[in-house]
C-alpha cells in the first residue's frame, strides 16, 4: 500500500533495513491489512461491536460516548488539516497531563495522517528544545497551564520561534482565546474530514526516551505497531471488557500510559476516567471507589503508598492492578495483595516495544517472576555474543514479534537490535517453565518511581551550578521507590558543604530538569574515582551507594 504522508522527515530518517528488528506477525490475529488507520480502526471496531453509545472518557466535568468523542476528534483534525494546513507526515507536539482534552487532540493528530510527539508534562524548557530540534514539529498543541514551558523552548531557537501553538483545556475561555483547539473545532463539521487513508506502515506516532546518555531517542510506531500491539498483551493477558472503567497514573506521553490508559480501551471497548486533579496514593484509591474503576494502571511505588488507604478505604469494583515502568518488588506484590485481595498483573515493556512483551494473568503468577512471554512475541536469554544460556543462568534479555526498535537518526540504533533482536538492556533469567526472572538493567539508567532518568543529564544539571566542580550521578537501590538517584559533589573551593548547600543543588535540578530527576541523596566527596584516562567509573559510586545503604 502507497505510503499517504507526503512529509517524508521520519521515513527518510529510520535505520538503514539491516538495522531492523525482524518483525513477526505470526498469530491470525496480527494479519492486518496493508490500508490502516489506527484511529479509524478503533472506532470502526467499537462502532461496529455496538458501543457507539457507550461511554469512553470520563471526567469529574463531563462523559463522552464513542459517538460523541468520534465527532470532536473529526473536528479537531478538520482544524488540523485546514485551518493549520498540515499535511500527512507532519509532525505534531502534543503538552499535556491526562485528561479527556489531550485524548482527543492525540487522537485527532493520528488519524490526520499526523506524527504525535507528545512530551511529559513536567518537561522543562531544555528538555522540550531538545525534542524540538530532533522531531522539527510543523505545530504544537498545548494544555493551557502548561504553555509558559514550551514557549521558553520555542523563543530559545529562531527556527522554531513560527511555530504555531493552539491551546487546549482553555474550558469556557473562547472568547479570550479564540484561536484556542476547542474554540476552533467548535464551529466545525463533524464529518467533512475522513481519516487520513495511511499505509499500515505510515508513521502514527514518535516516543522519546531518555538513553544513559541523556541525549533524547525518538522510538517510531507506526499504525500496524498501535494495532498488533492491542492484538498481543491486551488480548491474551489483560482480557478487558467493555464493562470496564479504566484509570491510572501513567503519563499519555508515555507508551505505557498511551496503551493502557487510550489505545487498549478503546480496543475492548472500554472507558477510561481521567481526573481533575493529579493523583496521590489517597486520591487513587477514593476515586477508585467513587468512579467504580475496575483495571488500574500505575508503577510498583505508587501500589505500595496506596496499599494503606486500601486497606482504609476497600478497592470497590477493581478487579485488576497492572504493575509496570519498574521492577515489581515481591514485598510489594504481597503488600498490595494483603490490602486490596488482588494478585498484581505485572509485566515488561519498553517504549521501543511500544508495550508490554513479557507478562502473566493474576491466575497464572509465579511468585518473584514478571511472567511468560507475551503471545505473539518470542523472547530468550542470551550471554553477550547472542548465545542462548541455559535455563536458570542470568544474561541479556532479547525480544522479537509484532513490534520492534526503529529509532529517528540515532547511531544507538546499532545498539538496541542486533541480529533481528531487540534487547532492551535488561538482564533476566528464565526457569524451565518458561517464566522470566528480572535481575537489573544492563545501563546506567536510573529507574525511580516508575521514571527513567539518565544519571549524566542530572550530571550535566548539576555542572551548571556555580557551585559545582565535579559530580558523578548513580541510582541506588530503595524499597520504596525501586532506586533513588544518589549525587556525589565535589565542591569548588570556598564553597561550603552543609545542608544548605544540598538543598540549593537540589532546587537547582529541579528548577533545570523535570522535577523527579533530582537526586535525593547529596553527597560531598573530595574527588571523583576514574580510570587513568579520566572517565569516571560509576560502577565505583553504585558500590559506594551500596555501602552506605547497608
Amino acid at each position: 500500500m502507497p505510503s499517504a504522508q507526503t512529509d517524508r522527515f521520519v521515513h527518510d530518517r529510520l535505520p538503514p533495513p539491516e538495522q531492523w528488528p525482524e518483525l513477526r506477525y505470526d498469530l491470525p490475529e496480527l494479519q492486518l491489512p496493508a490500508q490502516l488507520n489506527a484511529v479509524q480502526t478503533l472506532f470502526d471496531r467499537a462502532f461496529a461491536q455496538g458501543h457507539a453509545h457507550r461511554p469512553l472518557f470520563r471526567s469529574d466535568e463531563r462523559t463522552l460516548t464513542y459517538a460523541e468523542a468520534r465527532a470532536e476528534v473529526n473536528r479537531m483534525a478538520h482544524v488540523l488539516t485546514h485551518d493549520l494546513g498540515l499535511i500527512p507526515g507532519n509532525r505534531v507536539l502534543l503538552r499535556g497531563g491526562n485528561s479527556i482534552a489531550m485524548a482527543l487532540a492525540w487522537l485527532a493528530v493520528v488519524q490526520s495522517g499526523l506524527i504525535a510527539v507528545a512530551t511529559m508534562p513536567l518537561l522543562r524548557a531544555v528538555e522540550l528544545q531538545a525534542v524540538i530540534a530532533k522531531a522539527r514539529p510543523s505545530a504544537a498543541l498545548c494544555d493551557v497551564k502548561l504553555q509558559d514551558e514550551l514557549r521558553t523552548a520555542l523563543a530559545a531557537d529562531p527556527d522554531t520561534a513560527p511555530l504555531p501553538v493552539r491551546l487546549f483545556n482553555t474550558g469556557d475561555a473562547e472568547v479570550v482565546l479564540p484561536d484556542s483547539l476547542e474554540a476552533l473545532a467548535r464551529h466545525q463539521p463533524a464529518d467533512a474530514t475522513p481519516p487520513c487513508p495511511t499505509s499500515s506502515d505510515d508513521i502514527a506516532l514518535l516516543a522519546f526516551t531518555s538513553g544513559t546518555t541523556g541525549k533524547p531517542k525518538a522510538a517510531v510506531h507506526t499504525h500496524r505497531d498501535l494495532i498488533a500491539a492491542c492484538e498481543t498483551w491486551p488480548r491474551h493477558v489483560l482480557r478487558a471488557t467493555p464493562d470496564d472503567i479504566v484509570m491510572g497514573s501513567p503519563p499519555l506521553a508515555f507508551t505505557f500510559g498511551l496503551g493502557g490508559l487510550l489505545v487498549f480501551p478503546m480496543y475492548a471497548g472500554a472507558s477510561v476516567y481521567f481526573p481533575s486533579i493529579p493523583y496521590t496514593p489517597e486520591a487513587m484509591v477514593v476515586l477508585m471507589n467513587r468512579v467504580g474503576a475496575t483495571i488500574c494502571y500505575t508503577a510498583p511505588t505508587f501500589y505500595r503508598q496506596m496499599a494503606a488507604f486500601a486497606r482504609q478505604h476497600g478497592v470497590g469494583r477493581l478487579r485488576l492492578s497492572v504493575s509496570a515502568g519498574e521492577g515489581l518488588p515481591d514485598a510489594t506484590r504481597q503488600l498490595w495483595k494483603e490490602a486490596s485481595g488482588l494478585e498484581m498483573l505485572d509485566g515488561i515493556g519498553a517504549t521501543e516495544m511500544f508495550h508490554i512483551f513479557i507478562s502473566s494473568a493474576p491466575e497464572s503468577v509465579k511468585r518473584g517472576a514478571i511472567g511468560q512471554v507475551v503471545p505473539g512475541y518470542e523472547a530468550r536469554i542470551v550471554d553477550e555474543t547472542g548465545q542462548e544460556v541455559p535455563r536458570g543462568q542470568v544474561g541479556r534479555l532479547a525480544v522479537k514479534g509484532p513490534t520492534g526498535c526503529r529509532y529517528l537518526d540515532d547511531v544507538r540504533q546499532a545498539q538496541y537490535v542486533q541480529a533481528g533482536w531487540n534487547f532492551p538492556g535488561d538482564a533476566f533469567s528464565q526457569d524451565a517453565d518458561g517464566y522470566f526472572t528480572y535481575q537489573a538493567r544492563t545501563d546506567d539508567m536510573i529507574i525511580t518511581a516508575g521514571y527513567n532518568v539518565a544519571g549524566p543529564e542530572v550530571e550535566a544539571a548539576l555542572l551548571q551550578h556555580p557551585a559545582v566542580a565535579e559530580c558523578g550521578v548513580v541510582g541506588r537501590p530503595d524499597d520504596e521507590r525501586g532506586m533513588v538517584i544518589v549525587a556525589y559533589v565535589v565542591l569548588k573551593p570556598g564553597e561550603t558543604a552543609d545542608a544548605a548547600q544540598i538543598k540549593a543543588l537540589q532546587d537547582h535540578v529541579k528548577h533545570t530538569l523535570a522535577p523527579y530527576k533530582y537526586p535525593r541523596d547529596v553527597l560531598f566527596v573530595s574527588q571523583l574515582p576514574r580510570t587513568e584516562t579520566g572517565k569516571l567509573q560509576r560502577f565505583a559510586l553504585r558500590k559506594l551507594a551500596a555501602e552506605a545503604r547497608a
